[in-house]
């Protein structure tokens, strides 16, 4: 069996890249990484860099155009700021909708560009590594349970049943995947979640927040350096 891995470059899709090499082997998986437009190349470099190490390939699409008439904060033409506050103090006044740093439907575009490629490349199965956190409050309506099994379904069904999606951490927290990681031994210092795109990861941004956060709990310290180092 062969498995395709949407990776990102960050921590939650590096784990899930782990766990897929765990389950078939390296030799057996393949990586997407999408370029969608985002503000700095950072995780693109990250994606790279965690493939050599884990002697995957990696193929890389650029997805942008589908993009650009979106405000999204993370997208190079905005002229939104990037929030410098935990997820939970952003939606505080959003009314159960989504932060400003939720790109329109952007897993679902991933996963269908994703379900065309795998069975393009003999793949029975899509890894990807959404977690419970992200869809907290609809933050991030794209990585929800329920998004989950219905993209999964219309993936297994308009794959003629040849697809199955897994999404390991969709019913755990970031606490737990980094906790999945460390078992796994993912090397966290090739990996990049900071949305801003500086020599250091700001600290101070939603995903450097819960990212942390998850470190902290499970008593280690991240590897990634930060410009802010208190919490």
């Amino acid at each position: 069996m062969k498995a395709l891995v949407l990776v990102s470059g960050g921590l939650d899709s590096a784990t899930a890249l782990a766990e897929a090499i765990e389950a078939y082997g390296a030799k057996e998986c393949f990586a997407l990484s999408v370029f969608y437009g985002q503000k700095h190349q950072k995780e693109l470099e990250a994606a790279r860099e965690l493939c050599a190490y884990y002697q995957v390939e990696l193929m890389e699409l650029n997805l942008s155009t589908l993009f650009e008439q979106s405000n999204c904060s993370l997208l190079q033409w905005s002229d939104e700021e990037i929030p410098h506050t935990s997820y939970a103090e952003q939606q505080k006044d959003a009314e159960n909708t989504p932060v400003s740093t939720y790109v329109p439907f952007r897993n679902g575009l991933f996963l269908s560009s994703a379900a065309s490629l795998a069975l393009s490349r003999g793949c029975e199965v899509i890894y990807y590594g959404i977690h419970s956190d992200d869809a907290a409050g609809n933050a991030y309506p794209d990585t929800s349970d329920a998004f989950n099994k219905a993209i999964s379904d219309a993936i297994r069904i308009g794959s003629g049943c040849q697809l199955k999606v897994v999404a390991p951490f969709v019913k755990k927290n970031k606490a737990e995947v980094v906790k999945e990681g460390l078992r796994l031994k993912v090397p966290y210092e090739k990996t990049w979640s900071c949305y801003e795109g500086r020599d250091r990861a700001c600290g101070v941004c939603g995903t450097c927040i819960d990212r942390r956060r998850a470190f902290l709990a499970n008593g280690v310290t991240d590897p990634v350096p930060y410009e802010e180092e208190d919490m």
